[in-house]
Order: structure tokens, then C-alpha cells, then sequence
């Protein structure tokens, strides 16, 4: 099984398409990555409109709030954990995994940190930690250190493949603003744990987007067949996301038969 979504349920370009709310979203994919949770906390009263909204079978990938993550950088933060995991206690059944997003800073003289971070969860969930630093990207000792610890602990290494984003062609806003914030690092398609999880990134190209991620259309059945695969689609304007996974489906479902059919969603040019 693989789990498939986009990084956001909503986006004004997607109204045309039908999509207008987490209901239209989520009957259509069956996760979401929550980028929404690193900006801030959402009211008690959201998350139990989330629940509402979405069927047992829905995954949520939230983030930890940036509060945690970057302002504390993990440390006498366990108040700040505490009250963020029991905001999102209503959806606890439909949590795919909770996710730390570290900053470039973050580097190895901070994993004791990280290890006192993660062993003090609670062990009802999955969890994945993404890192930025350079150090964890050269296969020294720095990265083998962290990736013995996360998989001592069960905890998946995030993904992040920038690959297509930052070979294209910087033509609009959308692109270069991806290519200023999007990291540029290795892509080190590694299993520390059960749910490993991909971020693709695309770029604007869809020629472009399919021939990188090919690479995946052999990586991501072999984890199947021991693990749970995530993965998460972006493009630099979001409101191209639709197209990308349209021009994905066809190669996916070939990996992976017992997919389904492709996404009920108009595609943007049967529209105008």
C-alpha cells in the first residue's frame, strides 16, 4: 500500500476544479501533509471540524509547530508538545504520522537534543523527522549518526526531493521564489523506519517532473513490500498540483496495480 497526497487541501486555483473544501479533498486523496500546524496551532474547534469532515480511513501528516521545532529548537519545550498533542487529540485514529521540520541550523552538535525530543514522545504514534543540514547529507559520521539514532527509535528520515524544482527554468515568481526557499540537498532515499515519506518536489515542466521521478517508480514498490510508503506532491505554484499528479497516476498505478483509478479531477485546460 501507498499512501498519496499534496502538501494542502485547499488553494483558490483548485475551486474550479471542484475542489473546495477537506470533503472534496480527501475524496480524492486519502492523506495530507499539515503544513498548516507549523505556523500555528489550530482552535480546538478546527481540528473537531477536520474529524467531521473526513472518514476513518483519511491520514493526517502534521508537522510539529515551528515554536517546537525552530524558536525552542527542541529544548524545555515538553509544555509546548504537550498542549499541541492534546489539541490534536480528536484525530489521534487518523494521525498517518507527526513530523519535525528542522531547520538548516539544526546540526549535529543538536542531535542529544532531538534524541531527548523523541524519546520523550508518547509511543501512540509514528513520527519522521526532516533535517536540512549540510552534515547530514555527506555520508560521514554525522549522518550515520542520525540515521542510527531514528532508526533505533522507529522514526522515519523525511525525504526531500528538490531535484526537479531547482533544475527548472527560474521563467516565473512561483519558480524562483521555490528555487530561494527550497532546500537544495542530496536526495538520500534511505528506510530508518515503517512509513517512510517522500516529498517530490516539481517543478512547472511536467516532462521534466515525470522523467525525475522515475527513480521512484522502482524505489517506492520495493518499501512496500516491507514498509508503508508516503508520498507528497508539490509543484512551485500549488495550484498546479492537480496536473502533476495527473501526469503521475498513470506510471504510479502501473507500480503499484491495486491503486485505483486516477483522481477524479478536471484537468485545468478542459476548463478555459
Amino acid at each position: 500500500m501507498i499512501y498519496i497526497g499534496l502538501p494542502q487541501w485547499s488553494h483558490p486555483k483548485w475551486v474550479r476544479l471542484g475542489i473546495t473544501s477537506l470533503e472534496d479533498y480527501a475524496r480524492h486523496f486519502n492523506c495530507v501533509e499539515g503544513n498548516t500546524t507549523l505556523y500555528a496551532v489550530p482552535r480546538a474547534e478546527t481540528v473537531l471540524s477536520w474529524r467531521d469532515r473526513t472518514s476513518d480511513d483519511f491520514r493526517f501528516c502534521f508537522k510539529f509547530p515551528a515554536t517546537i521545532s525552530h524558536n525552542a529548537a527542541l529544548r524545555q519545550c515538553g509544555d509546548l508538545t504537550a498542549d499541541f498533542l492534546a489539541r490534536m487529540s480528536p484525530l489521534a485514529d487518523r494521525i498517518g504520522q507527526y513530523w519535525l521540520q528542522l531547520p538548516a541550523a539544526f546540526g549535529p552538535e543538536n542531535l542529544p537534543a532531538l534524541w531527548n525530543f523523541l524519546d520523550a514522545l508518547p509511543k501512540d504514534f509514528t513520527y519522521g523527522v526532516e533535517v536540512r543540514h549540510p552534515s547530514f547529507f555527506d555520508k560521514g559520521p554525522d549522518e550515520q549518526a542520525l540515521n542510527r539514532g531514528l532508526h533505533e527509535r522507529g522514526v522515519n528520515r523525511t525525504i526531500l526531493d528538490s531535484r526537479p524544482v531547482h533544475s527548472a527554468i527560474p521563467d516565473s515568481e512561483a519558480i524562483r521564489e521555490a528555487q530561494r526557499k527550497k532546500p537544495k540537498v542530496p536526495v538520500h532515499a534511505l528506510v530508518t523506519a515503517s512509513d517512510p515519506l517522500v516529498r517530490f518536489i516539481g517543478s512547472n515542466d511536467m516532462k521534466q517532473n515525470q522523467a525525475f521521478f522515475d527513480v521512484w517508480l522502482k524505489t517506492l514498490p520495493k518499501w512496500a513490500e516491507k514498509t508503508t510508503p508516503w508520498l507528497f506532491l508539490h509543484t512551485p505554484d500549488i495550484g498546479q498540483a492537480p496536473e502533476l499528479v495527473h501526469t503521475l497516476w498513470p506510471s504510479l498505478r502501473q507500480a503499484f496495480p491495486d491503486l485505483g483509478s486516477e483522481p477524479a479531477i478536471p484537468q485545468q485546460n478542459s476548463l478555459f
